[in-house]
């Protein structure tokens, strides 16, 4: 989540802070779905959330993509690491503090738990070492990646563009092509042989896409795909297969349904430019802005927004499945959880010490 600068002239630098943008508002739609996808509910209500959370499951990737195109550019081989680590981990490791502390608050407050020394001690301590919770793994995944960024930027910046393929394609086999060899055969297959794992191929991905052309046609059709295959991946794990035991297997990040999807749209979006029609419009300019540039506070501090809708703590209002067909529901308390986060953030920037302290 690379900061965005702010121009006064509202021009949306695109292409970047339109991805920082659309992922953050998935993020809050895949996290609006999980109400329902773990609660017992109608068919049509569960499908309903299979297909949103199917749609939003790009979130992430399109982050990780992103920091890669802007952290991994060849002209950055040459900055010292520990300038490097410094400058990104500072803010990222304040913000995690201080939101830490906030949500230890506020699990407090939902499970009526005693304010003590002890649960308070013991409470920051399992926070700091494995998160204080459930999306918070995703500032362990940040801290991962900018710690390897310096290697990878040599790599990036004195490889050829055929060294990178061959990086990709090697993450890609091993992370998602030989899980599926397996689901399909029921055998054990050894992938210890692809020590390319986890999220490193998005963020090498994320700089090679910047390079690479393709058809708008062939995107958006891989992107449907990638879609579709999520869906029906769930269709066949929750019936047909249901045996096997996999039902969330296509909802992972590192399947090859998400991956594909990812990228397909991560370069749809690379083509948009300032110049376009409506890009420049003050407020979209302002908004889109003001999202891009406070993703980290708004990704940190939105889950307790969310809750709070759902539990009814906003005077009384209460956006739940129990409330509203999720049709309607699940985009719509998404879209408010955004802004009254947004909104938030912003009064809190007026604040000097937590303007520091918020990321």
């Amino acid at each position: 989540m690379e900061k965005a600068s702010w121009d006064s002239t509202s021009r949306i630098n695109l292409p970047d802070d339109l991805i920082r943008t659309l992922a953050m508002f998935l993020v809050i739609l895949l996290h609006s779905s999980n109400e329902i996808l773990q609660s017992s509910v109608p068919v049509a209500y569960w499908w309903t959330a299979v297909v949103y959370k199917s749609i939003s499951l790009v979130c992430v990737p399109l982050f990780v993509m992103l920091s890669g195109a802007l952290l991994l550019q060849p002209a950055k081989a040459n900055e010292p690491i520990r300038v490097f680590l410094k400058k990104r981990l500072s803010r990222l490791g304040l913000a995690f503090v201080f939101w830490s502390g906030v949500y230890l608050a506020w699990g407090f407050y939902l499970t009526k738990t005693p304010v003590n020394l002890t649960n308070i001690g013991n409470g920051l301590l399992y926070d700091l070492l494995g998160g204080a919770y459930y999306h918070f793994w995703f500032i362990y995944l940040i801290v991962g990646l900018y710690l390897i960024t310096p290697v990878l930027r040599v790599i990036i910046a004195y490889g050829s563009d055929k060294l990178l393929r061959y990086l990709i394609v090697l993450w890609f086999v091993g992370i998602s092509v030989v899980p599926i060899l397996q689901l399909i055969s029921g055998l054990q297959i050894n992938g210890d042989v692809f020590v390319i794992g986890g999220w490193i191929g998005y963020f090498v991905l994320g700089t090679y896409l910047r390079r690479v052309k393709a058809r708008i046609s062939i995107l958006v059709g891989l992107y449907i795909a990638g879609l579709a295959v999520a869906i029906f991946g769930v269709w066949l794990m929750t019936y047909p297969l249901t045996a096997i035991g996999q039902g969330n297997f296509f909802f992972d990040y590192l399947t090859a349904n998400v991956i594909i999807g990812s990228a397909a749209l991560f370069m749809i979006l690379g083509r948009f430019r300032n110049d376009w029609p409506g890009c420049n419009h003050p407020i979209i300019g302002k908004i889109t802005q003001a999202i891009s540039k406070n993703t980290l506070p708004i990704f940190l501090f939105h889950v307790i927004i969310l809750e709070s809708f759902q539990r009814g703590f906003f005077f009384g209002l209460k956006l739940s499945y129990t409330t509203l067909n999720p049709i309607i529901e699940i985009p719509l308390i998404a879209t408010l959880t955004l802004f009254i986060t947004l909104g938030l953030v912003l009064l809190m920037r007026k604040v000097p010490i937590l303007n520091k302290l918020i990321g």
